[in-house]
């Protein structure tokens, strides 16, 4: 295990707790831009903060063929992603728990959380929700490999096998040199940003029609706390995605000619600067999101699996990339 040194761990955890803080955010920004697009005003960016905190202060209602797979699932859920989140390095900041191997970890993790929902909409015997999670499962199976793949040739083109290596120590030098690679590589896994997390063109989050959902059919049932603790599973399952595109677009602060960490705890300024752009790239990011859902119209189911072959594809140059 990869042992920060203090500094580097207080940095660690106060970027764990600004992820957590605003992850909901991301939402806000995606729903905003659409709105701007369309020619409204559309709703607060803190709309999900407080959507969350009304749900907080309600009952869960459960259904009668529920048992506690049910129950379990939004807690198993929040905890996937934010164990997860523990991986994963913030700008120059490495993550709070690192090791060699954590770049399968993740994905399992985030996996692992999906299975969970799946169960819930299976427990409670509902056809909708079982056409959902079928829908789930299908779509989860055909990324999941492109996720792992693309972290495997990030691992392969740094030589490192541990995340905050891989994405938080991301040389300059490697960087210009092997850019192609980074940028196909970001592109798939923007692709896979939108299925993973439902987004358009793969499903519509705003839209109630049960034949045409696939993430938001699954916790229909699903009220109060538990239904709190879902969304804000999917805003850190959506922050968790913005961070690996944009650990994969920033360098380290060579190539920018910020300050070089002269001592192995680094500089707070360094440290600063390199989360406040990582910060900005995740927004940006975010707000990519909403100009692509406002250009866009939603596919038919049969159409994304091709969506996900282009994923692969653009995978895969990257990875010839390595070789040529």
């Amino acid at each position: 295990m990869i042992k920060p040194y203090p500094a580097q761990y207080c940095a660690s955890i106060a970027c764990l707790l600004l992820s957590l803080l605003l992850a909901p955010l991301l939402f806000g920004i995606i729903n905003r831009v659409k709105a701007k697009v369309a020619g409204r005003q559309g709703r607060p960016l803190l709309q999900l903060y407080f959507d969350i905190n009304k749900l907080l202060r309600k009952n869960s209602v459960y259904p009668q063929t529920s048992t506690r797979f049910f129950r379990i699932a939004p807690v198993a859920g929040v905890a996937a992603a934010l164990a997860a989140l523990l991986m994963l390095p913030f700008g120059g900041v490495p993550a709070v728990l690192s090791f060699p191997g954590d770049f399968i970890v993740m994905p399992a993790l985030l996996a692992f959380s999906r299975y969970m929902l799946i169960l819930a909409a299976l427990d409670t015997g509902s056809a909708f929700e079982g056409m959902g999670a079928a829908r789930e499962s299908l779509f989860s199976a055909m990324a999941e490999p492109i996720l792992i793949f693309c972290l495997m040739v990030l691992a392969y083109a740094s030589r490192e096998y541990s995340l905050s290596l891989i994405l938080g120590g991301l040389p300059a030098t490697l960087w210009l040199a092997e850019w192609p690679m980074y940028l196909l590589l970001a592109i798939a896994l923007f692709l896979l940003l939108l299925v993973e997390n439902s987004r358009i063109p793969v499903d519509d989050p705003n839209t109630h029609l049960e034949l045409t959902m696939i993430h938001e059919v699954m916790i229909l049932d699903h009220s109060g706390p538990d239904l709190a603790l879902l969304e804000y599973s999917a805003s850190l399952k959506l922050w968790i995605f913005c961070l690996i595109i944009s650990g994969i677009a920033i360098p380290q602060a060579g190539v920018w000619g910020f300050a070089e960490r002269s001592s192995p705890a680094g500089s707070f300024p360094s440290f600063a600067l390199e989360a406040g752009t990582m910060l900005l790239m995740i927004l940006c990011i975010a707000a990519l999101v909403g100009c692509v859902e406002s250009a866009m119209a939603r596919l038919r189911l049969e159409r994304v699996p091709q969506v996900l072959t282009l994923a692969g594809s653009f995978a895969c140059l990257a990875a010839l990339s390595l070789w040529r």
